[in-house]
């Protein structure tokens, strides 16, 4: 596995720097600076206190935490969220609760989603009067007959 360096700015004095719970991850957790409560359906923004430096031609995804997502209803709004290269402020989450019944109480210190840098290509697009043929053409929703 190659490794990269992801310069970290500290901007809240609650936040902790991300880390992966296992070696070889490949999300690293993002965590709340403050204390909030979901109520059934309610979505809020979340601040982690962190601002990170995602080199050219990487892309930051925020993803939800499966464990959160199941054991509480909590997810993202966004997911997954795209962080360009070129932003440098602070990485925020927009939470929901999709539990009809139950409150979430996020705490300081909380795990809150995930973080995932991938490479990404610079694309340029070519205007073409046709497209090549492929097997499935233009067949979407459905086409592969799950109806």
């Amino acid at each position: 596995m190659s490794s990269l360096t992801l310069p970290v700015k500290v901007v809240n004095d609650n936040a902790v720097l991300p880390e992966t719970a296992y070696e070889g991850d490949a999300g690293i957790d993002l965590r709340s600076v403050e204390d909030i409560t979901l109520q059934p359906f309610e979505r809020a923004l979340i601040h982690t206190g962190i601002c990170v430096a995602i080199p050219e031609g990487y892309a930051g995804f925020v993803l939800l935490r499966s464990g959160s997502a199941i054991k509480q209803g909590l997810s993202l709004v966004n997911a997954p969220g795209l962080i360009d290269s070129g932003y440098r402020g602070e990485l925020m989450c927009i939470a929901i609760n999709l539990d009809a019944n139950e409150p979430i109480h996020v705490k300081v210190g909380d795990r809150i989603a995930q973080l995932v840098i991938m490479g990404v290509e610079n694309v340029s697009l070519l205007v073409q009067d046709e497209l090549s043929e492929t097997q499935r053409g233009e067949g979407g929703f459905g086409s592969s007959g799950v109806k």
